[in-house]
């Protein structure tokens, strides 16, 4: 993509949004002296020349040998700074139609004597309150997504209780760690994410599962972390499935056999690890000789960007006798789009993929993030009330991060699920 005309046009728009920025904030310090206008003025080119040249030879630098951490900061900067930009030009925007929607009354109606009393006077200025807002809402922005460098390893956490009439008597109280997408690529802090698993130790679940995303886009990725998330053990076992960053579909392979070969590496990590991998299939889970069956599929998505990997109808074959379901299917968009209209009788969906965006706000009473104006349901609890049995989908935030190396207001998560009658 980075040498296609979008890639150009988009620079070139971020050019255009600078020389827009920097308009105002010449406005802004127009009171200031010569002096500290020259500073004002260098640094803040020194810093967006900078960011243009780096996005203008990024397809000639081979970031893959650099540091992951210096690689994925640098970009949520330039990243940060653009999105800083953009949000307070909305103001100046603002700004700029309120004077010229002035401008244009003034000719039409002000009487050709006062325009040109109005013509030797000044021209209409710049509203100082709107400016303000927009560098103020520009730089909280920037501000939170610096803040959120530190919030990575943040693990929370999420405890709950769901309620199922027909849940067979020998699983109520049985307590399920529920975790989603790893991706051990981003990873620069071993024993940060060591606390982490320690955290899923501690719940003592009677099962773990994991589902999708156990790197960012090869196999590789997980040596370091072998160690750590073998660790991850339950009585009733740990049982995976794939995400759509597992199938290498993000990067560039030598030939259509590497590419096969990175898929079958990762089955073998899972192997390793311990998980068991369900991929279109179903296993029973027996308890006190009741049984209850999980299924697990490989990515399905209903957004057009994502694949369609997953045989909901090979997972599904075979379970009707069985009178309690759980579902892992890494995308939540699958849930509305197939589980809901076409099997009822998965009980539990369990999913993760968002991340919520690693970025939003979770506070009583308000929880929102841009990820929602894409995906209906994409962190935490949902219900579909209108079917008897009140299927029930969690989406979990993610253990890991991409692309952005922080997180602000939504924190990595461990959700601990507690089954009751």
């Amino acid at each position: 993509m980075r040498n296609t005309p979008f890639w150009w046009i988009l620079i070139g728009f971020i050019v255009l949004l600078d020389i827009y920025f920097f308009q105002v904030l010449k406005f802004l310090t127009s009171a200031s002296s010569g002096r500290i206008r020259v500073i004002i003025f260098s640094c803040y080119w020194v810093v967006a020349v900078a960011a243009i040249l780096l996005l203008v030879f990024l397809p000639y630098i081979h970031f893959e040998k650099q540091a992951r951490l210096t690689r994925s900061t640098i970009f949520a900067i330039i990243i940060g700074l653009f999105l800083a930009k953009l949000l307070a030009s909305v103001f100046f925007l603002i700004d700029d139609i309120r004077r010229g929607v002035q401008w244009l009354v003034e000719k039409i109606f002000v009487s050709k004597k006062e325009q040109g009393l109005s013509a030797t006077g000044n021209t209409i200025s710049r509203s100082v309150f709107l400016s303000w807002a927009g560098m103020f809402v520009g730089g909280s922005l920037l501000g939170s997504l610096i803040y959120g460098f530190g919030n990575k390893y943040k693990y929370r956490l999420k405890k709950m209780q769901l309620r199922f009439a027909h849940l067979p008597s020998a699983f109520s109280g049985i307590k399920i760690v529920h975790i989603s997408d790893i991706h051990s690529g981003s990873f620069t802090n071993k024993k940060a994410v060591q606390k982490g698993v320690d955290m899923i130790l501690q719940e003592k679940a009677d099962l773990v599962l994991f589902t999708g995303d156990l790197v960012n886009n090869t196999s590789d990725e997980m040596k370091d972390y072998m160690d750590v998330f073998a660790k991850i053990n339950a009585p009733m076992g740990v049982y995976s499935t794939l995400g759509n960053h597992d199938y290498g579909d993000y990067v560039h392979w030598p030939s259509a056999e590497a590419k096969r070969q990175n898929l079958e590496n990762l089955k073998l990590v899972h192997e390793a690890l311990g998980w068991r991998l369900l991929m279109n299939e179903h296993v029973a889970l027996e308890k006190e000789g009741e049984k209850i069956a999980l299924l697990g599929i490989e990515n399905w998505s209903a957004k057009a960007r994502f694949p369609k990997y997953g045989k909901m109808e090979n997972a599904h074959a075979g379970t009707a006798k069985y009178p309690f379901k759980i579902l892992m299917s890494h995308d939540p968009s699958h849930w509305r789009a197939e589980v809901l209209p076409q099997y009822p009788d998965i009980d539990l969906t369990l999913s993760g993929h968002t991340h919520g965006m690693q970025f939003g706000v979770e506070i009583p009473g308000l929880k929102w993030s841009p990820v929602q104006y894409v995906y209906k349901e994409w962190a935490g609890l949902y219900e579909n009330e209108a079917n008897e049995n009140r299927q029930k989908l969690y989406v979990n935030r993610g253990f890991g991060f991409l692309g952005y190396p922080g997180r602000v207001g939504i924190l990595p998560e461990i959700t601990v699920i507690e089954l009751v009658t």
